[in-house]
């Protein structure tokens, strides 16, 4: 066992403090990995605050980790001190399930095991990236590529790979026009990938207030939804919506907006239910799904992807007594994207 300093919620709803956690000793397949940057994730809020429903306590969030090896156990294959890996938010599953056996970790039939808030099949819980070191098995552990900054990197762990995948999955390439709903931590990364994919990328967002960011970023059109005219302007316009908004929508305006057959995605994950008219699904025959992260292989593409195009994320780096600030402020979209811990200062 190893005691490292961490920052941890001790209860629902309370601010997260400086603590000690107990990091269990390499075993034969385990990477011990010094973490330089974790990501703060809105998922991390909603946890921390059980807005998802009853959480572990106390709680030491974070699953957008980056940094180096510092130990491999004898029967480590795939790493060795010194390399530069992360480590997103699965950290086991049951490995046999089909889904598993598939590539689709996420979807383990056994349980997967999240990197905090979870239990893991050695009973204990999971702890995350908001600390200084981590233990985790090197099947669960992706390399990253020279050509990304750990710290531009980390987000890519959740926010790279939760675009990243439906992206790939729903056709975004060249001729395809792709809207995303929402410039933030999620939607920031889905413009670049979807851009980087050669689609035609539209953002869909409250206001025009980040327009000329979104441009930047690669969109090629940048709508306000608040104008009533935006809906009947785009109604048919797009084969796939990626909405990556954690607040309710009205679906059935946003439907209106595919192309027949088209599909809208969801990765942002309201607390509150939806209500749908599903004649907005069947005229048109469309789709309304949902996708969570993706498998390790995926993560690794989707890393070695990023590193081909020159794709990190745009960090606010923090130091860890800013946490909470931090909290309050992804809460009221006050980041530009995605805020990053620098861990040498917890």
């Amino acid at each position: 066992m190893t005691t490292v300093a961490a920052y941890a919620a001790p209860a629902s709803k309370a601010p997260l403090e400086r603590t000690t956690i107990e990091r269990r000793a390499v075993r034969e397949h385990d990477v011990l990995i010094d973490i330089k940057f974790a990501g703060i994730c809105h998922s991390d809020i909603h946890q921390a605050r059980e807005g998802w429903g009853e959480a572990i306590f106390p709680m030491v969030p974070g699953h957008e980790i980056a940094g180096v090896v510092s130990e491999v156990g004898p029967g480590v294959t795939k790493y060795q001190v010194g390399d530069r890996v992360g480590v997103g938010c699965l950290v086991d599953s049951c490995r046999e399930c089909d889904n598993c056996k598939a590539g689709l970790e996420q979807h383990c039939t056994g349980g997967s095991v999240g990197t905090y808030n979870a239990i893991g099949k050695d009973g204990e819980p999971t702890y995350g990236g908001y600390s200084e070191k981590v233990v985790v098995d090197e099947n669960f552990v992706v390399r990253i590529p020279e050509g990304l900054s750990l710290d531009e990197a980390a987000p890519l762990l959740c926010a790279g790979i939760t675009t990243y995948s439906p992206l790939k999955r729903w056709g975004a390439a060249p001729g395809k026009k792709v809207a995303v709903i929402g410039l933030g931590g999620l939607g920031h990364m889905g413009v670049k990938i979807a851009h980087a994919l050669g689609a035609e990328v539209t953002v869909l967002s409250q206001s025009l207030r980040k327009k000329d960011d979104g441009l930047k970023l690669g969109a090629d059109h940048y709508y306000a939804t608040s104008d009533e005219s935006t809906f009947k302007e785009l109604a048919g316009s797009f084969d796939l919506i990626l909405s990556t908004v954690s607040a309710p929508l009205d679906f059935g305006g946003y439907l209106g907006l595919l192309k027949a057959g088209g599909a809208l995605v969801n990765v942002g994950a309201p607390e509150e239910p939806i209500a749908l008219n599903l004649f907005s699904l069947i005229g048109g025959s469309k789709t309304l799904a949902g996708s969570a992260i993706g498998g390790i292989a995926e993560t690794q593409e989707m890393l070695d992807f990023c590193a081909e195009h020159g794709i990190g994320a745009e960090i606010e780096l923090i130091a860890a007594s800013e946490i909470n600030e931090a909290y309050e402020r992804v809460v009221t979209s006050d980041v530009r994207y995605r805020f990053v811990i620098d861990t040498a200062t917890i």
